[in-house]
C-alpha cells in the first residue's frame, strides 16, 4: 500500500508504476495505491535475474564510460603540456585499477542478488 503525503501525487505514482519493468498493476481508490504482489513463481524468478543482469551490465557500461572520459580528459591534459607522459601512463593505470575495482562490485552485487531472487 502506498499512501502519499499529496493525494494529487497519486496520478504521477500510478503512472510510474505501470510504466515500470515490474509487471505490477496499481489499484487507485483516491486516496492510495494497492499493489498485488503475487508469490514468485519460478519462471518470474527467472525473469527477475535477467532484469538482475541487464541492470548489471548498464553498471558496467556506465563505468567503462567514465573510464573513457576520464583517460580522454588526461589525454587532452597531456596535449596541452598540463602533464607529462609519464604522469598519464600512471593516471590510466590507476584509472583503470578502479574501473576493475566498481565493476568488480558490480559482479558481486549482481550475483548477490541473483542468489537471493533464486532462494526459496
Amino acid at each position: 500500500m502506498i499512501r502519499p503525503y499529496a493525494v494529487s501525487d497519486l496520478a504521477a505514482i500510478e503512472k510510474a508504476i505501470t510504466k515500470s519493468d515490474l509487471g505490477l498493476t496499481p489499484n487507485n481508490d483516491g486516496q492510495q495505491i494497492r499493489l498485488n504482489i503475487p508469490p514468485l513463481t519460478e519462471e518470474r524468478r527467472r525473469e527477475l535475474t535477467k532484469v538482475v543482469a541487464k541492470r548489471a551490465e548498464e553498471a558496467r557500461v556506465a563505468v567503462r564510460n567514465v573510464r573513457r572520459d576520464a583517460i580522454h580528459d588526461l589525454r587532452e591534459m597531456q596535449k596541452e603540456s598540463m602533464i607529462s607522459e609519464d604522469d598519464l601512463h600512471r593516471a590510466q593505470e590507476r584509472i583503470q585499477e578502479r574501473t576493475d575495482e566498481y565493476i568488480k562490485k558490480v559482479d558481486e552485487t549482481a550475483r548477490e542478488k541473483d542468489e537471493e531472487i533464486m532462494t526459496l
